[in-house]
Parts: C-alpha cells; structure tokens; sequence
C-alpha cells in the first residue's frame, strides 16, 4: 500500500525492527488469525497491536492522517469526504469549547486533530498501540492543549465514572473481543445524558453465511485488518441496548456515497492524482515490486513485503465487500446514556 519511511527514534514500528523480528511479528499475527474466533478474541490485543505494529507506517503513508472511509459526494474529493465524514460526528454530539470528548481508539490522531481545530471541545484519546500514540502526538502539536492520550485497552479505560460529555469511536469498535462490554465501559464513563456517536465496520443484511464468496471476503477483510470478527449491524445496535444505552439513530451511510463515486473508489484506482497512486491496484503491485527489491538491497527489513501483500488482499476483499453489498465501514450510532436509572 506503500512506502516504509525512515526510522523514528523514541519508537517501535515496522521500520525499527530487525529483519527476523519483521518474520516473527508477521508469523505471530498469522497465528493469531488462523486460530478460531474465540481464540481471537481471547487474543485480541495482542492480533491489534501486532497489526497496527506493521501496517501503521503503511497507511500513514497511503491513507493520511485518518484510517477510516467515508460516503462521497458528487465532486468531492477523497480528502474532503474524510473531513466531512469527521464533521458530521462533530455536529451530531453539538461539540463545543470546554466539553471533555474520549476518543476511543484513536489511531495516529487524524480525525482528534481535524474535530479539536473544528469545535474548539478537548479530547482524549485511548489506544492501547505505543506507536500510534507516538505518531498521534505528532499530528496534534498545534492543539496539543487541547488533546492528550492514554495508552490503555479501551475494554478497562482508567478513568473515573461519568467524567466525560462526549464519546466518539471511528472504525476502532470493530476490534472489540465483546462489542456488549466495550460499549458498556464507555458508557460508564459518560456524564449522564451524554452521547456516543461512530462509525462501525459491519455486515449487512445481504450477507449470507451460507454463501462461499461472502464467507471468502468477511475473512480476507478480517485477516487484512486485524479483526476477530466482523458484526452484522443489528448485533452492533443490540450491545449498545445491552450496555446501557439508548440508541437514538442507527444508518448505514455508505448508500450516500454518489453512484460515480462509492466509498471504496480510493481502492479502485479510479482517483487519477499523485497522492492516490499508493491507493490504486497498480500503486500496490508497484510498492511491492520496490519493496522486493529493496529486501534484497537490504534497504527494507525482509517480510515488508508480506505485510504489503497483506494489505493488498484485504484492500482487494473490501472493494469485493462493497461492489456485492455484503460489507459497509460505516453503519453510523448515535446513542446516549440515560439521565437516571428511570430514563
């Protein structure tokens, strides 16, 4: 998906590890997913920090800032759907200066910069990946008084209860072992009456468990993503019941992606730009033609490529996901914690 870039000193990331370390992480993940689901989960932090261990560098570089997808409209670019996609959370939850916001797997710190300079509310970001937070805190300097982090599994976050006025959580519930018990540590971290708002990966209703090819795409979406598993979206709906909550708004919204434009066209290769090359079939075939060759040059540490190669397949199976239908990136929630226990 793209280029390693240099070593950063003060952290570890694919590009700090030695070549049989590269092997040994990229061995230790496949482990991890060719165990059963529950064995998935039992070992979910360890398959998400193994991931984001290795890709990391790869989407920064690809993607920018925001690890998440978006519905495009009509004449609008990639970039400008993100910050759209990120407003709109901002405007469903009312941010606003001296609110508390937790953003609950905060990846690099994209999506936290883009909503702290856009509302003015104070954020904290939990993510339980060392290298994410180090990065995060690079992409957020100029609004560092505004956000700080916490490296934690944000299954058991160390704060106090109903301490915050806000919650988001863009695309990081998915890698929940129980979307029940995630939510349900969210919401007690809420002020009562507050909101929690995101974008979930799920399937839909068209997907069919009996169905080889959609069984083929939901593992190959997991596998290139470091997922434990992939929820339909009434599941997402009812742990959010189950945890407390009371859903006000549940949507997909990928349908409002313009028929020219549908979320998965970075992937496709359809944007003609310099920026979107790493993002097109023939910008991926490319970085792994490099990066072979910079294995043997030693210039990249050797198992680069498979971690590209992995990237690939997941990309490839999540275009598949979208062109059949079976698979959205952003079935929207929007649920708020009772004011009372009558509530």
């Amino acid at each position: 998906m793209a280029l390693i870039p240099p070593k950063r000193s003060g952290s570890r990331s694919l590009a700090d590890l030695t070549p049989d370390e590269v092997i040994q992480v990229v061995n230790q993940y496949a482990g991890l997913h060719d165990a059963d689901l529950e064995g998935r989960k039992e070992d979910y932090r360890s398959l998400a920090n193994h991931y984001y261990d290795l890709v990391t560098d790869f989407y920064e570089f690809g993607w920018g800032q925001s690890f998440h997808f978006a519905p495009r409209h009509r004449g609008e670019s990639f970039k400008e759907s993100l910050l759209r996609h990120e407003h709109f959370l901002a405007d469903q939850l009312s941010l606003k200066p001296g609110m508390q916001v937790l953003d609950v797997g905060c990846g690099i710190g994209g999506p936290m910069h883009t909503l702290a300079h856009y509302s003015g509310a104070s954020f904290v970001g939990v993510n339980n990946n060392a290298y994410q937070i180090a990065r995060a805190k690079v992409h957020t300097r100029d609004v560092q008084s505004l956000c700080r982090f916490i490296r934690c599994d944000y299954m058991q976050i160390p704060e106090d209860d109903n301490r915050y006025d806000a919650a988001i959580a863009i695309d990081s519930m998915p890698h929940a072992p129980d979307k029940t018990a995630a939510f349900r540590e969210v919401c007690r971290i809420l002020r009562p009456g507050a909101c929690f708002a995101g974008y979930e990966w799920c399937l839909t209703d068209d997907f069919d468990p009996g169905n080889a090819k959609h069984l083929r795409i939901k593992k190959e979406i997991e596998k290139g993503n470091g997922l434990p598993d992939i929820a339909v979206t009434a599941e997402v709906c009812n742990a959010l019941r189950m945890a407390g909550f009371e859903l006000l708004e549940a949507r997909d919204l990928a349908p409002e992606s313009h028929p020219e434009t549908p979320w998965y066209r970075a992937l496709q290769g359809r944007d003609l730009s310099l920026a979107s090359i790493p993002r097109t079939p023939i910008g991926r075939v490319l970085t792994n033609l490099i990066l072979r060759v910079g294995e043997k040059l030693r210039m990249f540490p050797e198992g680069t490529t498979m971690v590209s190669t992995l990237l690939n397949r997941g990309a490839d199976a999540k275009v598949e996901g979208g062109e059949s239908g079976i698979f959205t990136p952003m079935f929207f929630f929007l649920a708020r914690k009772p004011r009372s226990s009558g509530d």
